[in-house]
């Protein structure tokens, strides 16, 4: 018999981060406020968390976050100036990231990592499984890879983390899973967690990308662990010792955590973490749209011809 666990509805979202990659617009910009096409990234984090039925969402931020507060708060006096325009358009649009959520803020103060950033929600979350989202990883609303975590948490407990198949050379830029098959073509069982090994060290190609639904003895770990990599708390470490009490406790009772499984995704992923790939992700996203689509995809055709 399924054995049913305790329903999430909170998700948090680091957005602490000082966004240097993204010099010099992000010296008084939020990197998650800026556009990608008409919209900040990190709308579509909060979007898609709603998406999945977390309607309760918790900010971690830092200094000179305060526009993603404002953003996600009422502007009644360009909402005033937009219905006296007659406006219904863009005056929905203003009022939907208003509507999205309950949000809820907190400063991480020191930044010392996703760790440390996760261990600030300790306190809002207390003692229910959560969901993690990072805002430089957009997932397409039509691949639900959040649903889809969420159920699988509900159902078997413990934690889950996103993995995804990448080039095994580029491995060493990400957190990295050795796994076993369960019976779920897309659902693994992970036994160790390695951050950003050389490529020669690395267990498999399945690389953690930025969603974690967790359980909350994850806090307990994270008091306790000791910088890593970078001299930063590392969400990572934590998860491998999760994993590893696990192994351990095998055909006894459990650890108090539980086992931690991954959901392997292989749809569509628009990584704004680097200026490149932010690039490409407006672009992607700008193709589909239904009201720039068609003359912005003729304008790139005829763009890359003439380049080309």
């Amino acid at each position: 018999m399924t054995q049913s666990h305790p329903r999430i509805s909170k998700a948090v979202i680091p957005a602490a981060g000082l966004g240097t990659r993204f010099l010099p617009a992000t010296k008084a910009t939020p990197k998650e406020m800026l556009p990608v096409v008409d919209k900040p990234a990190i709308q579509y984090v909060v979007e898609e968390a709603v998406s999945a039925g977390l309607s309760d969402v918790l900010m971690i931020t830092g200094r000179n976050k305060r526009p993603l507060e404002d953003h996600f708060d009422r502007n009644y006096e360009l909402e005033e100036a937009l219905s006296r325009k007659g406006d219904a358009g863009r005056l929905a649009k203003v009022q939907e990231s208003s509507d999205l959520a309950t949000m809820h803020y907190v400063r991480q103060g020191d930044p010392r990592g996703l760790g440390h950033a996760v261990l600030c929600a300790a306190p809002h979350v207390g003692d229910q499984p959560f969901a993690v989202l990072l805002g430089d990883d957009l997932i397409d609303p039509r691949d639900p890879l959040l649903a889809r975590m969420v159920e699988v948490q509900e159902r078997e407990g413990g934690s889950v983390i996103a993995l995804m198949e990448v080039d095994p050379a580029q491995i060493h830029l990400y957190g990295c899973a050795a796994v076993k098959p369960t019976g779920e073509s897309d659902v693994v069982k992970v036994t160790d967690l390695v951050e950003k090994p050389d490529p020669a060290d690395a267990p498999s190609n399945l690389a953690i990308i930025g969603r974690y639904v967790l359980d909350p003895a994850v806090f307990a770990i994270l008091r306790e662990t000791e910088p890593g990599r970078g001299g930063e708390i590392q969400l990572t470490d934590a998860l491998q010792k999760l994993a590893e009490a696990e192994q351990s406790a095998a055909g006894a009772t459990g650890s108090a955590g539980g086992a931690v499984h991954g959901v392997i995704f292989k749809g569509r992923r628009y990584d704004t973490g680097d200026r490149g790939d932010y690039l490409r992700a407006i672009v992607r996203l700008a193709c589909e749209r239904e009201d720039l689509g068609p003359e912005f995809r003729d304008w790139l055709r005829s763009y890359v011809t003439e380049e080309m």
